[in-house]
């Protein structure tokens, strides 16, 4: 194979992703630093790094791609890079599946935590200087958490939570038996399961399907007192829904690391919610994710000079990656 035309889209020479010098030095490697330059540069390209670009500027651009052949993610879900043309497309798109993984998981654990210990109460009260004994705490062992969405981060977080002798049901895309998990539920089985969870954790991807599934009559069936978890994608959640359920005390709390609007105006309404702890999606920024996910894609670059299969294939018109 003739050395491979790669356009890295949203960043420049000078602010490269790091680690990408290691794509070897027969790769011509092109940036795009904004939507002008993108449509610029595609002309030509085998390969596009989706490092830190807008799904408008490809849209725009795409005429321009005639010769793509395939498209690497820098981040896990993918629905900020999709859109139809690219769907019906024959163009391979992968992704950052397994960087995530551990430290999503990591830090889902420590917002179950957080709320069961009532250390999140105890880092409120520190801020205003108030000493409240007396009160009692939950146990994490013995509690109930249902994970909806299966994918590798929801399982990380699920192996995490067994460990601490929380009991686990996972909600997938279709009901069946798992070797490791026993029964993954299927969504017309989800309001049934939440009765019965004390912790909830959403780990979907925004996919058909996937929209607001978490609404109004899926608050509802939670338990009173439960406590709701986003790792996922605001999209999944109807947030009126979650708030009034918060507000009117039907929930114990929420853990937001992702939402609808991103970042949150100063006047959300999220800001000063009872119970409740906003994140600017980074749950699963660890200091080298960079690195590692430059990684992933200089590694999938040598198995497509080889005419390897390519690691982290994505199904584009379900909108998540392969299992």
């Amino acid at each position: 194979m003739t050395s491979p035309c790669v356009v890295v889209a949203g960043a420049s020479a000078a602010e490269a992703p790091p680690g990408i010098e290691h794509a070897g030095p027969r790769t011509d490697i092109r940036y795009a630093p904004d939507a002008a330059a993108l449509a610029e540069e595609l002309a030509g390209a085998d390969i596009l790094f989706w490092w830190r670009a807008e799904r408008a500027w490809l849209e725009a651009a795409w005429p321009a791609a005639a010769d793509l052949r395939w498209i690497q993610s820098a981040s896990d879900g993918v629905d900020g890079l999709l859109f139809p043309a690219l769907v019906q497309s024959d163009v391979t798109v992968t992704n950052a599946r397994g960087v995530f993984d551990a430290s999503i998981a990591e830090w889902a654990i420590g917002a179950i935590l957080a709320f069961a210990t009532g250390l999140r109460r105890s880092i409120v009260d520190t801020e205003h200087g108030r000493w409240e004994d007396g009160r009692t705490r939950d146990r994490v062992a013995g509690s109930h958490l249902v994970v909806v969405g299966s994918g590798p981060i929801g399982r990380a977080a699920a192996r995490r939570a067994h460990d601490l002798g929380m009991a686990v049901t996972l909600v997938g895309r279709a009901p069946r038996d798992d070797p490791e998990f026993g029964r993954i539920e299927g969504p017309e089985g989800l309001h049934a399961v939440l009765a019965g969870a004390d912790h909830v954790l959403d780990a979907l991807p925004l996919a058909p399907g996937t929209q607001r599934l978490f609404d109004a009559a899926a608050f509802a069936a939670m338990k009173p007192g439960a406590v709701f978890y986003n790792v996922g994608r605001g999209g999944t959640v109807d947030e009126e829904a979650l708030l009034a359920a918060v507000d009117g005390g039907h929930l114990g709390g929420a853990a937001l690391d992702v939402f609808d609007r991103e970042p949150l105006p100063p006047d959300s309404p999220w800001w000063s919610a009872p119970n409740v702890v906003v994140s600017p999606h980074v749950c699963g920024d660890v200091a080298d994710w960079e690195e590692q996910v430059v990684a992933v894609f200089v590694d999938n670059l040598g198995r497509y000079v080889r005419g390897e299969p390519l690691h982290n294939l994505v199904d584009v018109a379900a909108g998540f990656g392969r299992g």
